[in-house]
């Protein structure tokens, strides 16, 4: 949507310089109308609008990708309160005219719960962080913050350093722990509609889905080794083998039918 309104800004400023040009060779003969002086001021309050809120969305979006949808951030709480102002930003900008800013605000609005139900599942692993190390929530929170910074910048390495003289010891084990929350938080959807992808390549052979297929399904994908992977350890393996780490016969004979081998 942003750039979809610097676009009409671009458009705008195209067609106040046409006026202009218009007005400039009707000035040369005197034929300067009233109703290009009107249009004139419609198209520069028109652009000058644009501008303003091309300019403010842009920004809006920025803060929402950066301070309210980003892994590493504030509390729930805090998000919270993030994105009902992004909201109410948004929703001072709507307008007959710009009927896209009110659809989005109201999506936004209308996901609010789903869209940070991540940072809920987050603050709960840095509290138990937090916990296991006895240190205080805001220093785990610290650690947090640091992982959303980029690396390469000054900054980074100014509070990497101020955060490793006040722990000590402690600094990489709670950078690691803190890292592995970060990646074992989905913020998505994804993982599910990786599953449903999976599953629906099956649905095709049964014009009715039971429990009992269902359950079929569930013991075959759990069972079956993978053939490919981008972690080499995977494959040749199941899902079961991986999580428990213990090998097991072939999934035809978990099922008690024996497989056929040549002499």
């Amino acid at each position: 949507m942003a750039s979809g309104l610097a676009r009409q800004d671009q458009g705008a400023t195209t067609r106040r310089l046409k006026l202009e040009q218009q007005i400039a060779k009707a000035s040369i003969t005197n034929r300067v109308t009233q109703k290009m002086i009107i249009q004139q001021v419609q198209v520069n309050r028109r652009e000058a609008g644009l501008l303003d809120r091309a300019r403010d969305v842009k920004t809006l979006s920025q803060w929402l990708s950066h301070d309210v949808l980003s892994l590493a951030g504030p509390s729930l709480a805090g998000r919270q309160e993030l994105f009902d102002f992004i909201a109410t930003e948004l929703q001072q900008r709507e307008g007959k005219y710009y009927p896209t800013i009110r659809k989005l605000r109201k999506a936004l609005q209308n996901q609010r719960k789903q869209l940070l139900a991540f940072a809920g599942i987050l603050d709960q692993k840095l509290e138990a962080i937090a916990k296991q190390f006895e240190l205080p929530l805001q220093t785990v929170r610290n650690i947090c913050l640091l992982h959303q910074q980029q690396k390469t910048p000054n900054p980074y390495w100014e509070r990497w350093n101020q955060l490793h003289s006040q722990l000590s010891g402690r600094f990489h084990g709670l950078m690691e722990a803190v890292g592995n929350a970060l990646k074992e938080t989905p913020r998505a959807s994804s993982m599910v509609e990786n599953l449903n992808s999976r599953l629906r390549n099956y649905f095709f052979l049964r014009r009715s889905l039971g429990d009992s297929y269902l359950s079929m399904l569930q013991f075959f994908l759990n069972h079956r080794c993978f053939m490919r992977s981008r972690v080499p350890e995977r494959v040749g393996k199941s899902p079961k083998q991986l999580l428990t780490g213990k090998a097991h016969p072939h999934w035809l004979e978990l099922l008690g039918f024996k497989r056929f081998q040549r002499a």
